[in-house]
C-alpha cells in the first residue's frame, strides 16, 4: 500500500514512522521535513500528505506534529479526508473500524516506539465496519 507521511519535524517517531511502513511492505510516501524539497510547517506538511490520498496518489496518510492535534485539523481540511488522532492501539482500531478514517495522526511527543508499533498494528488490522448505521455515518460525514 502506498502511505503518504508528513511530519513537521525529525523528532520523536518521525523517521520510525517511516522504517516501521517499510518493515510492514508498504511504500511510504514522504512530505513535510520527510522530504527536504518541501516546506515542513504543519499545516503544509499534513495538507500534502492529505491531497495524496484525496487524489488517488496514496491509499493512506500518516500525519504527525508535536501533538498531533494540528496536523489532523489540517488534514481534515481536505475534502474526502477522515484524519483520526490516535494515541493508543484501540482507539486506531475503532478510528478504521467505525470512522473508516484514511488518515491516522500521531503525536511525535507522546508516542514511543513500542506504542507506534501497536498503533500501526490496530491500523493495518482494522477493516471498515460494514454495518448500515456505521455505514450512514460516514456518508454522513462526506455530506456535512
Amino acid at each position: 500500500m502506498r502511505i503518504a507521511v508528513a511530519a513537521d519535524e525529525l523528532v520523536g517517531v518521525a523517521e520510525m514512522v517511516v522504517e516501521e511502513l517499510r518493515k510492514r511492505g508498504h511504500e511510504p510516501v514522504l512530505h513535510g521535513a520527510l522530504n527536504p524539497e518541501e516546506r515542513a510547517d504543519w499545516a503544509w506538511a499534513s495538507e500534502k500528505a492529505a491531497r495524496a490520498v484525496a487524489e488517488g496518489q496514496a491509499d493512506q496518510g500518516i500525519v504527525c506534529c508535536w501533538t498531533g492535534t494540528g496536523a489532523s485539523i489540517a488534514a481534515n481540511k481536505v475534502a474526502g479526508i477522515r484524519a483520526a488522532l490516535c494515541a493508543d492501539a484501540e482507539t486506531a482500531r475503532g478510528a478504521r473500524r467505525w470512522n473508516d478514517a484514511n488518515v491516522l495522526a500521531l503525536s511525535l511527543r507522546l508516542i514511543s516506539a513500542p506504542l507506534l508499533t501497536e498503533i500501526l498494528d490496530g491500523w493495518f488490522t482494522s477493516n471498515p465496519s460494514d454495518d448500515p448505521t456505521d455505514q450512514a455515518n460516514i456518508a454522513h460525514v462526506s455530506e456535512i
